[in-house]
């Protein structure tokens, strides 16, 4: 827990801090991590307000998180509640007052809100002190709820949420709206970009491009763990990797309609057309730009590669999409890239991509049996696939599991 000149030098930089992120997922878990920090909460969570309701978008909970085995994540399902008095977070929202509660199962039978105990109950802990800030924007309009629960002293007992808590947390909230609401403003430019796109290719929509975008997170996040790298740094590639993931397919608006809605295969030259969808979406990112159009044009250009060296566009000039001088075969075509010589996040997005769509129907073929999924990935592994990303892949089974439920249904409009 921080102490008093900690919180308030931290709180000076904390505008900064998150500004420097992007995507709004990971936004909203940095946003957490910090609330909690600045009280010492040993839980919370975020809620997102969508109409008339609050979406629960993301927790942490340090007490189950330390009853996982080393490596895996807590995995929480995503529900809605109204926004009504019946519960505190429902109430906050509908009121905009923020709520401090000293023990939720000491609350009066008179309150209009209530504690839920089933949570508690099917976790086996112990919610106890809870403190729900509204997010309100400066015009005073509620986007969603933060929650932190059970405050700690420096021996780790459970507390009240003090008045310097209630001041800290609401100076803290006023900040964190700006970031949320420019993240928010990102993420649906970035999904209407892909609605572009799927005006023109029904495949890519914002389900797909939200899983492909969990998924490749979360392989270069376990990735990242198991070979030491710094935590700024994973934190900083996240952030670029999500938003680059979620655009990987973004250069089929230059591919002609007449090849992007064929029905049944393509002719050769029709498939060579197609395969430049690759380097247009790398133009469209420049060269030299943020860490983000760096990331994206790696992506949008590499992940078609195979580790094999037999995927597309191979070794070719972004600008004029010729192959490079000393990588031309025989064909004249450009010499795929191989191995190493593919971009870490482009062979994190294939094998993202190819996952995601064995596993979607589509209006040309029916979703794949999971199982069969699997023994293709498995199979292709030092073929299409990097074998490391493959073996991560495998262990994060679990959390891929959650995200597809996360975005199942979910559609361009939502975030």
């Amino acid at each position: 827990m921080l102490n008093d000149n900690e919180k308030l030098k931290s709180l000076t930089r904390l505008g900064i801090e998150l500004n420097q992120i992007h995507d709004l997922d990971i936004l909203m878990e940095h946003i957490l991590s910090r609330a909690r920090d600045f009280v010492g909460a040993n839980a919370g969570s975020i809620y997102i307000k969508e109409g008339n309701e609050l979406e629960f978008s993301y927790t942490q909970n340090d007490t189950l998180q330390s009853r996982m085995p080393p490596g895996r994540k807590l995995i929480y399902s995503i529900f809605t509640i109204p926004i009504n008095e019946t519960s505190m977070a429902g109430y906050v929202a509908e009121t905009g007052q923020h709520l401090n509660v000293p023990d939720v199962y000491a609350m009066k039978d008179s309150l209009p809100y209530k504690f839920n105990k089933i949570f508690d109950v099917a976790s086996d802990y112990r919610t106890k002190s809870v403190l729900t800030m509204p997010l309100k924007n400066a015009r005073e309009k509620v986007i969603g709820i933060l929650q932190i629960i059970n405050a700690q002293d420096d021996m780790g007992r459970i507390r009240a949420f003090t008045k310097t808590d209630e001041d800290i947390m609401l100076h803290f909230a006023s900040i964190a709206v700006v970031a949320l609401e420019r993240a928010q403003m990102t993420r649906a430019i970035l999904l209407r970009m892909i609605r572009m796109a799927e005006l023109r290719d029904p495949k890519e929509t914002g389900a797909h491009v939200n899983r492909v975008a969990g998924y490749s997170v979360e392989i270069y996040e376990r990735w990242a763990r198991k070979n030491g790298v710094s935590s700024d740094e994973i934190d900083r590639n996240r952030d670029s990797l999500r938003m680059a993931a979620m655009l990987h397919d973004v250069g089929k608006v230059a591919i002609s309609d007449l090849i992007l809605k064929k029905p049944g295969r393509f002719e050769p030259e029709e498939f060579e057309i197609m395969k430049t969808h690759t380097v247009h979406g790398a133009r469209l990112f420049g060269v030299g730009g943020s860490d983000y159009e760096d990331a994206a044009r790696l992506v949008a250009f590499s992940h078609h590669e195979r580790w094999d060296g037999k995927g597309y566009p191979g070794h070719v000039d972004i600008m004029t999409g010729q192959p490079m001088e000393g990588h031309i075969l025989e064909n004249g075509q450009a010499r795929g890239k191989k191995g190493d010589e593919i971009p870490f996040f482009g062979r994190i997005v294939a094998l993202a991509d190819v996952y995601d769509a064995l596993c979607s129907a589509r209006v040309y073929k029916d979703a794949w049996k999971e199982s069969d999924v699997l023994d293709l990935i498995e199979k292709e592994s030092g073929a299409q696939f990097d074998p490391e990303v493959v073996e991560i892949f495998f262990e994060a089974q679990d959390v891929i599991k959650s995200i597809q439920e996360r975005y199942a249904n979910a559609t361009n409009d939502e975030f």
